[in-house]
């Protein structure tokens, strides 16, 4: 629907001043909604012309007078435009602000970022993880520092974001912070996220990252063995903290559960699943996806040791883990007493459940997508890359069916 929208000018001579000149007065109308406002210009009862809306005859006095007239005019039709051309709403409300200057404050980027984690904050352990919230702290801090570097400056109004802020920002990150490939893509998305949330709302028009593309690289994802798990199965410690340590991340091994996954598990997590064996039913904190994982009897007899521990019992917790800090602290110290030159990180026992104990065994990656708690398929494919025994098992039995038919070829040709 069209909107209407009239103007008129007129003498008021209820407001004339002290020496006897009326104000120009201009009224609005915006489909029947009318406002009046001064022009703040003055005219004798006698110059001015009802029929016309314009100051009589042809003096200079006039004419600068009937100019100032036009330009309102002119102004009012430019504001009609650009509400159009934005797709905005044109009311009278909107027109009053843009006419009388009080339109609506520039926006910059740091109050922007802010709002957005102090959202985040209010929902960590609701929606997000507190490594969530961390990330994107870690994100405004290089932003602010980004602005200072290049600009020297502590904020920017959002509309001067362009394509040269973004491909700044990714330099700055590479060269400045000295930031991995990954690691300077992930804290360019997380800085996208607030150009979505300004895009949202209308407050800018174009995307900077319109044009822009950073391919996140293909990180090749660290395993045990079957004989570094042996190895750190087998090793008798002689510090009940190293034995702790090591049944956690045998654990992690053999169910595929992430750091914080092990422990927020409490034994209301155990059930018996639809083969009527034990299963650990929860759900994944990093993308709130469910995961089933049918419980193993080493997976067993890691829950039985420290059924009565006393931390399990006062935290009313399945395990009792230690922080996350201190966990791969001391894996790195049992990597080195069971002589495994990997850097032994805790995530380490989620991509060893994903390639050495499932896949590598035949499990079918389609019930190891479901353990983990994919998404989707895509992600766990990463792993089944990485298997060259499965590669070689699966040529292997290529190479049977092929000299099989080949020695029946040759067999029926000597009959």
């Amino acid at each position: 629907m069209k909107t209407k929208i009239t103007l008129h000018y007129y003498a008021k001579s209820t407001k004339a001043n002290t020496s006897g000149q009326l104000p120009i007065y201009i009224r609005l109308t915006v489909d029947g909604k009318r406002m009046e406002f001064s022009s703040k210009k003055f005219i004798d009862a006698t110059k001015w012309s009802a029929e016309l809306s314009k100051m009589k005859g042809t003096s200079e006095e006039a004419r600068s007078l009937n100019e100032y007239l036009n330009l309102m005019k002119s102004k009012i039709y430019d504001i009609q435009m650009e509400l159009i051309h934005k797709n905005e709403l044109l009311t009278l409300e909107v027109f009053k602000n843009k006419l009388i200057g009080i339109e609506e404050r520039s926006r910059t980027l740091i109050p922007i970022f802010q709002d957005h984690n102090n959202k985040i904050k209010e929902l960590v352990g609701k929606e997000y993880a507190p490594g969530t919230l961390e990330r994107y702290k870690t994100s405004l801090k290089h932003t602010i520092d980004f602005l200072e570097w290049k600009y020297k400056i502590s904020d920017i109004e959002i509309d001067k974001i362009n394509h040269a802020f973004i491909t700044d920002y990714e330099f700055y990150l590479r060269s400045v912070r000295n930031c991995a490939n990954n690691t300077a893509v992930k804290y360019i998305k997380n800085f996208s996220k607030i150009i979505k949330i300004c895009l949202a709302n209308n407050w800018i028009e174009r995307n900077p990252f319109s044009n822009y593309k950073a391919k996140v690289r293909e990180v090749e994802r660290v395993y045990l063995s079957q004989e570094e798990i042996e190895n750190i199965i087998n090793k008798d410690f002689k510090t009940d903290r190293l034995s702790l340590v090591r049944d956690i991340f045998l654990f992690s091994c053999f169910t595929g559960l992430a750091y914080i996954d092990v422990k927020n598990l409490t034994k209301s997590h155990i059930s018996r699943g639809i083969d009527g064996e034990k299963w650990i039913f929860t759900h994944r904190q990093k993308t709130e996806t469910a995961s089933k994982i049918p419980i193993l009897p080493i997976t067993q007899m890691i829950i039985d040791k420290y059924e009565d521990h006393p931390e399990s019992n006062n935290q009313n917790k399945l395990l009792p883990i230690l922080s996350n800090q201190k966990m791969n602290a001391y894996l790195k110290e049992i990597a080195g007493v069971c002589e495994i030159k990997k850097e032994l990180t805790f995530h380490i026992a989620r991509h060893t459940f994903a390639t050495t104990v499932t896949l590598t065994n035949g499990v079918p990656i389609e019930s190891v997508s479901k353990m983990l708690g994919h998404k989707n398929l895509r992600t766990t494919q990463h792993y089944a890359k990485v298997l060259d025994k499965k590669v070689s098992e699966d040529m292997m039995i290529l190479r049977k069916k092929m000299l099989k038919s080949n020695n029946e070829k040759i067999i029926k040709k000597a009959n």
